[in-house]
């Protein structure tokens, strides 16, 4: 194992770790605010858009790397 498959791969698998967490963060919160239907669909979005960045700069990424080659 060296550094660039750990910077790859860890970065990716622990960000997914902590999303799965901030989830189960959001459930809580809403849970414990009684924000109702809406307001756990809000934190939902909220929290989704994140992720979407984030996945939009692995594909982003991906397809640059690709582009230098092809």
């Amino acid at each position: 194992m060296n550094d660039q498959w750990l910077t790859e791969y860890g970065v990716t698998l622990g960000v997914g770790a902590l999303i799965l967490f901030m989830i189960f963060i959001v459930w809580d919160l809403a849970k414990r605010s009684d924000a109702g239907k809406f307001g756990t669909m809000i934190l939902y979005i909220a929290l989704a858009m994140g992720i979407f960045g984030f996945l939009i700069k692995i594909v982003i990424g991906y397809l640059l790397e690709n582009a230098a080659t092809g």
